[in-house]
């Protein structure tokens, strides 16, 4: 606003009602053009600070957003990781593998094993004693799951259940499933030797079969676990009960994908529950050289 030295009080309205400035009559024009620059370049200033703010929400907002869905992916790894190995739960959340919770029929390899001699050790022995072995033997199993990439289904006391092929498939299910088995197997070597200082008779029996499992998730509400239902589950359970100690029985299927990698000696036709004819089974005596 331009305004004469005497109305001074009218400038001061104005000022309060908005004005950015004024000049006193006669004013320059050189002057008025420069207030008017620095005028629009404080405007300018104001707008490019209103722009920041408004981008800034957006940004926040956008990150808000991004740690809540960080927050969901970190705790669905964590329930994956319950049940699969670190890689494939990593796998599963970055959608390289599908919910591994829908209902699904697959071809699995399905490994049991359990201690050899614990129900009498259990009965015997303290609580102490027997949840010390159990922590020491799952640690030890677990470590071998991990590195060759099962998924471990239950483990129940000294049991456990472990099968490859799911929720992410594999060219080789059946080698995978034998060579975790021979690792755990000279792993509990070292284990009985250490039981047997402490006066426990324990030792390892596995057995690994090979067929298709409805797979998916079981429980309810609030409680749901991951798991694999078929008689190829009971055929290794069964092979597994039928092992003795330090011995790892297959089943005919397993044998045949696995042939050219194993030394194996037939074990006979063995009866086992459940099932109405006698189910071949074969030891693995190891890998050949």
């Amino acid at each position: 606003m331009i305004s004469a030295l005497d109305e001074i009080e009218s400038v001061v309205r104005c000022i309060e009602l908005g004005a950015e400035d004024y000049l006193p009559k006669p004013f320059d024009p050189v002057l008025l053009r420069a207030r008017i620059g620095a005028c629009l370049e404080k405007k300018r200033l104001r707008d490019r600070e209103t722009l920041h703010l408004h981008e800034l929400a957006a940004w926040n907002h956008t990150l808000e957003q991004r740690v809540a869905e960080q927050v969901s992916l970190v705790e669905r790894l964590g329930r994956l990781k319950r049940f699969f190995s670190p890689q494939l739960a990593e796998l599963i959340v970055a959608g390289g593998a599908d919910d591994p919770l829908k209902t699904h029929r697959r071809e699995i390899t399905v490994c049991f094993l359990d201690l050899r001699g614990f129900t009498a050790f259990a009965e015997t022995a303290e609580p102490e004693e027997v949840m010390g072995v159990l922590r020491e033997y799952h640690a030890e199993m677990g470590k071998l799951i991990v590195e060759h990439e099962g998924t471990l289904e239950r483990f129940t006391g000294d049991g456990m259940m472990i099968f490859f092929n799911d929720p992410v498939q594999v060219a080789n299910p059946g080698e995978r499933a034998v060579r975790m088995a021979l690792a755990m197997r000279e792993r509990v070597v070292e284990l009985v030797k250490k039981w047997r200082t402490l006066g426990y008779d324990l030792d390892l029996g596995i057995g690994i079969a090979q067929g298709y499992a409805t797979i998916g998730a079981i429980g309810f509400e609030g409680r749901w676990d991951y798991g694999a239902i078929g008689s190829v589950t009971n055929l290794a359970s069964r092979l597994c009960s039928a092992a003795k100690p330090g011995q790892i029985l297959l089943a005919k299927r397993v044998l045949g994908t696995t042939a050219d990698l194993l030394d194996v000696e037939p074990a006979g036709e063995l009866s086992l529950k459940g099932f109405q004819r006698p189910i071949p089974a074969f030891s693995v005596v190891g890998l050949k050289t």
